[in-house]
């Protein structure tokens, strides 16, 4: 299923898109109105979003309704640096030896379609596009084995930074939370519907112009590794992202430097997903 957060008549709830249409959730006593809340019901929810889908009823045109961020506003965002073997190429860094943790906080947070801002305080906006996955299941001490059955499924993120505030601090973390430098979505695509995540074609374009094209088997440490990695550290919650990290071809990389600029629209492509896109504007008085 493709689980969805979005707008109707003013009214914000969760559903599952089916080709051109959301299926409103609204209505059911086992489907509860919020993504967080459905993720952790669990397969009860599943299925009684399955059954509600096979009725064939109770759907919007996708072209009137608002698809928001999948999971608004997280209570963890996580996103893991140098993952890519090309892209620590690319930085000069050296592979690291640990999975490499930041934050990114959830007020950056925007949907699909939603504006990136350029910032009054910097003109070095990038882009990175990344495979993101979503917790389902509260857990801790989970070994790899395991983890795929704590994910609730899987979304595109566009790690957008600020560079020179990002290498401010060793931590990354006020460069990369900015106000609208978190774009998830369009939605989340449950982790029987993907197969296996450690081989999906993921591409960037900035209008026309394709800057990342690579494949999640190129991770470095895959998702079940992070999750054992973090569990061991922290409880994971329904909800929480993290984000997998970005390939070769950021605009910090490129020659001349390949930043983000309003007018333009950046375009995030996984296989097997869909296409996360945002445009850029200055930001707002």
């Amino acid at each position: 299923m493709k689980l969805v957060s979005f707008t109707h008549n003013n009214y914000s709830r969760f559903g599952a898109v089916v080709d051109n249409e959301v299926v409103d959730g609204v209505g059911e006593m086992n489907i509860p109105e919020a993504m967080i809340n459905f993720l952790a019901a669990g397969e009860p929810a599943l299925s009684a979003m399955r059954k509600r889908i096979d009725t064939g009823k109770h759907r919007i045109p996708l072209a009137e309704v608002k698809i928001q961020a999948p999971i608004p506003r997280p209570g963890k965002y996580l996103a893991i640096s140098l993952n890519y073997a090309d892209h620590i190429a690319e930085t000069g860094r050296d592979r690291p030896e640990f999975p490499s943790f930041f934050t990114k906080q959830s007020t950056c947070v925007i949907g699909n379609g939603d504006a990136i801002h350029l910032p009054k305080v910097s003109n070095k906006l990038d882009y990175e596009g990344e495979l993101a996955f979503v917790i389902g299941t509260r857990c801790r001490h989970v070994p790899v084995d395991k983890a795929h059955e704590v994910i609730a499924g899987y979304t595109i993120a566009n790690d957008v930074s600020v560079r020179d505030w990002q290498f401010r601090s060793p931590t990354f973390t006020v460069g990369k939370s900015f106000d609208t430098c978190g774009p998830l979505g369009p939605w989340i695509v449950t982790k029987d519907e993907i197969g296996d995540p450690h081989n999906l074609k993921l591409k960037t374009w900035v209008d026309d112009e394709l800057r990342q094209n690579s494949n999640t088997k190129h991770m470095l440490f895959n998702c079940y590794e992070m999750i054992a990695y973090l569990s061991q550290a922290m409880t994971l919650e329904p909800g929480d992202i993290i984000s997998t990290g970005t390939p070769s071809g950021v605009g910090v990389k490129m020659e001349p430097r390949g930043y983000l600029k309003p007018g333009q629209t950046v375009s995030v492509e996984i296989e097997g997903i869909g296409k996360l896109t945002n445009f850029v504007i200055d930001e707002p008085v």
